[in-house]
């Protein structure tokens, strides 16, 4: 058995099995070096990853959007996008000088006009002036007089129902004769209506509609009517 031991062992040279050593602890070098770069690598890609998350996290609840439709990044996109050249710009050409302008030519000399010729006297034209009579300008002399002389008042009415419809704020001349149509003539008739008959006159009114609400009618008329005064002008001003 040692003779067999001693005989393999003599047959390998000294050199060969250093050699042999020498190259199985360079490929365990280089195997633990692969294995280094790997793991460095794949933590790389975990703390890449993780900051885009957070990146994407961020943007969302800020309500940005960091990816275009085609899910390609913004960053990388703009990166991979072509720049648009700008246009070069035309150089205006420069405006040609204006021409000067003529003179103005000398304004021809008036022409001589003849000296108009003495109308002839006509024996009729002083007849309408004297023909025109003197009563028509008696009107004219009056007018001043009866402009100063005090209006009539209008009559009162016996009862406060029985006033007439103009004294409501916000009617006019055309209101008034619509009202009329539908034989409202006094504020006793306005303030006899009821809600739905009042609703109802105000749906016929036309380009009118809504006046009656706005300006309180029914209100107007029921203080009228009533007599109180005081109260009317308390509330929409003095009659």
């Amino acid at each position: 058995m040692n003779e067999t031991s001693a005989t393999a062992q003599s047959l390998i040279p000294d050199g060969v099995a250093t050699i042999t050593t020498i190259h199985f602890a360079l490929i365990a070098l280089v195997a633990v070096a692969a294995i280094a770069v790997i793991l460095i690598g794949m933590r790389l890609k975990h703390r890449r990853n993780k900051a885009t998350r957070q990146v994407e996290d961020n943007a969302e609840e800020a309500g940005v959007a960091l990816r275009q439709p085609d899910s390609t990044p913004i960053r990388e996109a703009a990166l991979t996008q072509p720049r648009p050249v700008p246009e070069p710009q035309p150089v205006p050409e420069p405006a040609p000088a204006p021409a000067p302008a003529p003179a103005p030519a000398a304004p021809p000399p008036p022409p001589v006009m003849p000296a108009p010729a003495a109308p002839e006297e006509s024996p009729v034209a002083d007849e309408p002036l004297n023909a025109e009579p003197v009563a028509a300008a008696a009107p004219l002399a009056a007018s001043p007089a009866a402009e100063a002389a005090p209006q009539p008042a209008p009559a009162q009415a016996a009862r406060p129902e029985d006033q007439p419809i103009t004294l409501l704020k916000g009617l006019g001349p055309k209101l008034t004769q619509k009202l009329a149509e539908h034989g409202i003539t006094t504020v006793g008739d306005m303030a006899g209506l009821s809600e739905a008959q009042a609703q109802s006159l105000d749906a016929q009114l036309g380009p009118f509609s809504g006046r009656m609400a706005r300006d309180r009618w029914l209100e107007q008329a029921r203080l009228l009517a009533a007599g109180d005064r005081a109260g009317f002008e308390a509330v929409f001003g003095r009659l």
